[in-house]
């Protein structure tokens, strides 16, 4: 351990009673992707002695330039295997349990139980409502991070000790009003900087050093070189948490199915491509009727005698919209998680991504 360790146990405060804090706990990382890339390895480095790693994504090319865990060689595999396989590179006695799949209100309680801690690191609303409501619910902290181009935040959600998640956002921001990093950019160096404040609140939490960040956020904003504080109190009118919901309904997205589950009921389903003729003829799912969303309202009574509709575009976003025009004529329909990219990547490759 000394020697392993040696410059934390140098330092003021941090002693043999830190480390073996550490070495006892068990942090549960949601998301192997870009603040997963920075936190998981900062954590084995510094000696948790188990990480558990949930995601369901595979390694994508561009990924590579922020999510520096994965290498050009890992490209198409499981990310939380690839992940679990750099720690055990790191340090082989780290426990890395890997969960390669979606965290869901269905799993995520069985998910936290055993653990001191959970990392949220995803990179949708949903899941960080979820998480802030799972943590709640089992009693241990959560600390979560986001990022959007050339800015992020980080903060602690302790139900037991201050606010949480849901009283400094309450309200889910509108659907698409918030850009993902495949649509607007992020630069790597800020997913580092934020991951690397969420594995310091981490180790602080754990060993009793400093204060953590409950009912404050650090922002960041990269292209000023500024770090600024919010602080924020609980709500005493919030309604408690007393279970797990559809937080695809919360956050305002309709009904999804994922892009296995299509590929599973394919053949019982209605596909709508909601996509432009010129994206249609670049790729397309098999089966698909093209309907692109400017044509849905002149569509509404040819779609609303289809059974089984599901809709999809490329990422998503157009597919939500054709799902509102629907739900608001009283026509039932789902849509694919993450569009036919999504597809491309996690069904077959041989559909073009554009």
């Amino acid at each position: 351990m000394d020697d392993r360790y040696s410059r934390q146990l140098a330092l003021p405060g941090f002693g043999r009673e830190q480390q073996q804090a550490l070495a006892s706990a068990r942090v549960l990382v949601i998301g192997a992707g870009g603040l997963g890339s920075t936190v998981i390895p900062a954590l084995a480095g510094a000696g948790i002695g188990t990480i558990g790693i949930i995601d369901d994504d595979r390694v994508e090319l561009s990924n590579l330039h922020r999510q520096t865990i994965h290498r050009s060689a890992d490209v198409g595999r499981s990310k939380a295997q690839s992940a679990a396989e750099s720690v055990a590179a790191l340090d082989p006695a780290i426990t890395v349990r890997v969960y390669d799949e979606r965290l869901s209100a269905e799993n995520a309680l069985d998910h936290f139980t055993g653990y001191d801690l959970v990392i949220d690191g995803s990179d949708n609303f949903p899941t960080r409502y979820l998480a802030n409501d799972a943590a709640a619910l089992s009693g241990i902290p959560l600390v979560w991070g986001s990022v959007s181009q050339y800015g992020g935040q980080a903060g602690v959600a302790w139900a037991a000790r201050g606010p949480q998640y849901r009283d400094l956002f309450p309200v889910a921001p509108p659907r698409g009003s918030v850009l993902s990093c495949e649509d607007g950019g992020v630069l790597p160096t800020v997913v580092a900087t934020i991951g690397s404040i969420l594995a310091t609140e981490t180790i602080k939490i754990l060993t009793g050093l400093g204060q953590p960040l409950i009912g404050r956020v650090t922002i960041v904003d990269a292209l000023s070189g500024s770090f600024r504080e919010l602080s924020y109190a609980s709500d005493p009118a919030a309604e408690p948490i007393t279970e797990l919901i559809d937080y695809d309904l919360f956050c305002g997205i309709g009904p999804t199915l994922g892009a296995a589950a299509l590929a599973s009921e394919l053949s019982a389903v209605t596909l709508i491509d909601v996509r432009e003729p010129w994206e249609a003829e670049i790729a397309t799912i098999p089966g698909a009727t093209l309907v692109p969303l400017g044509r849905i309202p002149e569509a509404i009574d040819f779609l609303a005698d289809e059974p089984n509709l599901v809709l999809y575009c490329h990422h998503g976003i157009r597919s939500q919209q054709a799902l509102e025009l629907l739900a608001a004529r009283g026509v039932p329909a789902r849509h694919l998680d993450g569009g036919i990219d999504a597809w491309s990547r996690l069904v077959d490759s041989t559909v073009a991504r554009y």
